[in-house]
């Protein structure tokens, strides 16, 4: 049996991701979303959540190249004290950070519980969690938000480890850098699968697309689906339009995200996934 979720990240990046994760969903094969907490379409799109009843959603945690939802003095090792209270910019200092100790677990439980948080509050029913940037792969990061989930009643997590053979990008130069990286952090999967076992949470078997992220077309979206193994997974997606409001928003995703909306929202897509066998489910089922 293969079951896939699609989820699309970013929910409340701007009003144009937060209105093509709504068509993707409602027109096409997204069957789960992660919504940001501190985004500046938090609330646009709470708005189009609630017209949409029992869309599945998570909380899409950010502790890198954002704001924080807990007061700035309150997580000191999380914030850049450059930028005003702001998280970290850039991936590799925070990863960096972390790897050496320099983040305190207890304000990363703390953060993660004010933004889980936020979207109870908002009355959505957060069914997982995942990171932006994938960060939980981060055993220093991992434990803290597994405390987190648990504390406010959530029992499901992404599994960031993707499987993605390498003939299906070895014409693509672009993606061989992300592989590569995709690859290594590999290494750390079975001590993520332990972790999250030990809490009583559940997980995917991995994640695919993460390897294709900013460069997804329609051939390898199809040779991806053709080559999903047995097992349930999730397919890590970033629609959205590229406008005005994306042009203010520091992300390398712009183009990559319309071309995702029309994957996603495409006919062949769902033929493809009924030809394959493959069964569409969202965090939600997988509970």
């Amino acid at each position: 049996m293969r079951r896939l979720i699609i989820n699309a990240d970013d929910f409340g990046l701007t009003p144009g991701v937060n209105r093509a994760i709504l068509e993707a969903h409602a027109q096409g094969v997204v069957t789960s979303a992660t919504l940001m907490a501190s985004a500046s379409a938090f609330d646009h799109a709470v708005r189009l959540a609630r017209s949409v009843p029992g869309f599945d959603l998570g909380c899409h945690i950010v502790l890198v190249d954002g704001s924080p939802v807990s007061n700035p003095s309150e997580i000191r090792t999380l914030t850049d004290s450059g930028r005003n209270g702001e998280f970290e910019r850039h991936l590799s200092s925070f990863a960096a950070r972390a790897v050496r100790g320099g983040l305190n677990p207890e304000q990363i439980e703390r953060e993660a519980i004010a933004q889980i948080a936020k979207l109870q509050a908002a009355r959505i029913s957060v069914s997982h969690i995942d990171t932006h940037k994938h960060l939980h792969a981060l055993p220093q990061i991992l434990r803290p938000l597994l405390r987190a989930a648990k504390a406010r009643g959530i029992r499901a997590i992404r599994n960031p480890f993707g499987r993605i053979a390498f003939s299906l990008i070895a014409g693509r130069p672009k993606l061989w850098k992300q592989w590569g990286e995709v690859t290594v952090l590999n290494a750390l999967a079975g001590r993520f699968c332990r972790a999250v076992a030990a809490q009583g949470m559940i997980t995917p078997d991995g994640s695919l697309g993460i390897a294709a992220t900013g460069e997804l077309d329609e051939q390898l979206f199809h040779l991806v689906l053709e080559n999903i193994p047995e097992g349930t997974w999730e397919f890590v997606t970033h629609p959205g339009y590229s406008d005005a409001d994306l042009d203010r928003i520091r992300t390398r995703l712009r183009n990559s995200r319309e071309t995702e909306l029309r994957l996603l929202t495409s006919t062949q897509t769902r033929d493809s996934l009924a030809r394959h066998g493959i069964e569409l489910i969202s965090y939600r089922n997988l509970l």
